[in-house]
């Protein structure tokens, strides 16, 4: 599948199923104290290192970005799905939210204080996943903050009907040594790295274990970030 192959596959399918979609998990951070926790942890990273804005890159429907603008965050949404976006927009007015792809971010160079992928890396092809990391790079500040959340494992699911609806979405799981490697690649140090076993009794059950990763783009050699010099 060639990259507008994927990027058109992946938007046409969560543009039909925005809807369902709010609908079924716009409470789901409510039943998940452990990943408002990584989150909330996240955003005072983000807060305290001074950087710029924090850009939640996948949004979808908004909730994450909301959570996150309810701590405090300086943070906008980005989509690759226009019915992804209307409802981001219709559920949180006073929230920005653009539309683009991680693979080339509209965004200028080292703009960013902070970027959260929360389950928005799992559909890219993995030959394709060091350019997106290459682009979160790119884009943060040094000294910025990037936090991953996928799910952990080696096998592709492949869905082509999800709520009643006809949909093509690869959902890959991945090692978080591999992708930790990746970002090391792309110039991103890890810096934490967590897996959340696998949990079939909550309101929102998880089959597989669910992994999180934080990485800092470095600090460029002789600066302090407070801007001044050594």
């Amino acid at each position: 599948m060639t990259t507008a192959d994927f990027l058109s596959a992946t938007r046409a399918s969560y543009d039909v199923l925005a809807d369902d979609y709010a609908a079924r998990f716009q409470d789901e951070l409510a039943a998940k104290p452990m990943d408002r926790a990584l989150l909330t942890g996240f955003a005072e990273l983000v807060r305290n290192g001074g950087g710029g804005p924090l850009a939640d890159v996948g949004c979808g429907t908004g909730r994450v970005t909301a959570f996150l603008h309810g701590l405090g965050a300086d943070v906008f949404g980005i989509d690759l799905s226009p019915g992804m976006l209307a409802v981001a927009r219709r559920h949180y007015p006073g929230l920005r939210f653009d539309e683009g792809s991680m693979l080339g971010l509209d965004l200028p160079d080292g703009g960013l204080g902070g970027l959260l992928a929360w389950y928005s890396t799992i559909h890219v092809p993995d030959e394709r996943l060091p350019g997106a990391f290459a682009e979160f790079h790119r884009v943060l500040a040094p000294g910025g903050h990037l936090l991953l959340a996928f799910q952990a494992g080696d096998e592709v699911l492949r869905l082509t009907e999800a709520w009643g609806r006809d949909v093509d979405l690869d959902f890959r799981r991945r090692r978080p040594e591999w992708v930790a490697g990746l970002l090391a690649g792309a110039g991103l140090t890890p810096t934490a790295r967590t897996v959340r076993e696998a949990d079939t009794g909550s309101d929102f059950p998880e089959k597989i274990p669910q992994a999180f990763l934080l990485a800092r783009k470095p600090v460029v050699s002789g600066a302090r970030e407070d801007g001044g010099t050594n």
